[in-house]
């Protein structure tokens, strides 16, 4: 019977090694000499500090980012932060900027194309009276002291006209057969206004309305509205083209309001951050500098304790 109970226990031994395999490990470590210079306690060399000291660093400069960002509201701190994403934020920063320049340049030209107009619409005004009078001063009934009442009218109306054509927009005339050239885009392209002259060679009727005519007499006056009405047809012409001018700017300030609201919106994904998400690891990064700078306390009385061993 004592030679069976060996073989027992042995065959017991070897199902709960087979059942816990990790228990011959443990008992193999335990069976191993420690490291001694784990711990040992020394006072010239505070490893634990030392640990605790570079953790709390890195934990209170991402505290001090995160701080930055909050305050700033800026995702980039420094170029370091995320130096592919800097470079492309500052590529649509700059693009606005100038698509902002270019808006401002086509508004400009707006409101000079809506004075052009404004203008031509007293001229047609005055266009339209002239040739009433033209019609009144060829009625046989009218004396020669009413033919000279009506044009006293006629001309002042056309020293009305006259002055108009010489008006600036912002030291720029307003009415000349130069084109004026806008910027309409980011890459400063330009788009060349339609031109409204009212005294050049290509508004000839316009600048016959107003210059060497006269309702003096019935004869003069049937002339005369010959003139106004083919000057007329020239205002209504350039009206048609000063409109399309205000339409096709109209249109590309929209544009490029549309364009600079989505640079924006690509913008601040990159460069703003979200204040929910940075405030909880703003939280996060909080506790750690509390606690590593408990725990630094705490090793740096770690030598102390060998005092104990000298008393």
């Amino acid at each position: 019977m004592a030679a069976i109970r060996p073989a027992i226990a042995q065959d017991d031994g070897k199902r709960l090694q087979e059942s816990f395999p990790g228990m011959e490990a443990e008992s193999e470590s335990r069976n191993k000499p420690k490291d001694k210079r784990s711990c040992k306690m020394t006072i010239n060399t505070n490893i634990s500090a030392i640990n605790a000291a570079r953790v709390l660093n890195i934990s209170t400069k991402a505290l001090a980012k995160s701080l930055a960002r909050l305050s700033s509201g800026s995702r980039i701190i420094s170029p370091e932060d995320d130096p592919g994403s800097l470079g492309q934020s500052v590529n649509f920063a700059a693009q606005i900027n100038r698509n902002a320049a270019a808006t401002v340049n086509v508004d400009n030209a707006v409101s000079l194309s809506q004075t052009q107009d404004g203008f031509m619409l007293k001229v047609q005004e005055a266009l339209d009276r002239m040739s009433e009078l033209s019609v009144l001063a060829q009625d046989g009934t009218k004396t020669n002291t009413d033919l000279s009442n009506y044009n006293a009218e006629f001309t002042a109306l056309q020293a009305y006209i006259s002055d108009i054509t010489s008006r600036k927009f912002n030291g720029v005339s307003l009415f000349t057969s130069s084109r004026l050239a806008i910027t309409i885009d980011s890459d400063a392209a330009t788009f060349a206004l339609n031109a409204a002259d009212l005294s050049g060679s290509t508004s000839t009727g316009v600048l016959n309305a107003y210059s060497g005519i006269s309702i003096s007499t019935s004869l003069s006056a049937f002339s005369a509205l010959n003139q106004i009405k083919t000057a007329i047809q020239a205002l209504a012409t350039m009206r048609a083209k000063v409109g399309a001018n205000i339409q096709r700017l109209t249109l590309t300030g929209e544009q490029l309001e549309i364009l600079n609201e989505n640079l924006s919106a690509a913008n601040s994904r990159i460069a703003d951050i979200d204040v929910a998400e940075e405030s909880t690891e703003f939280a996060r990064l909080n506790i750690l500098v509390q606690s590593g700078t408990t725990m630094l306390a705490q090793a740096n009385a770690q030598p102390q304790l060998a005092l104990q061993l000298l008393r």
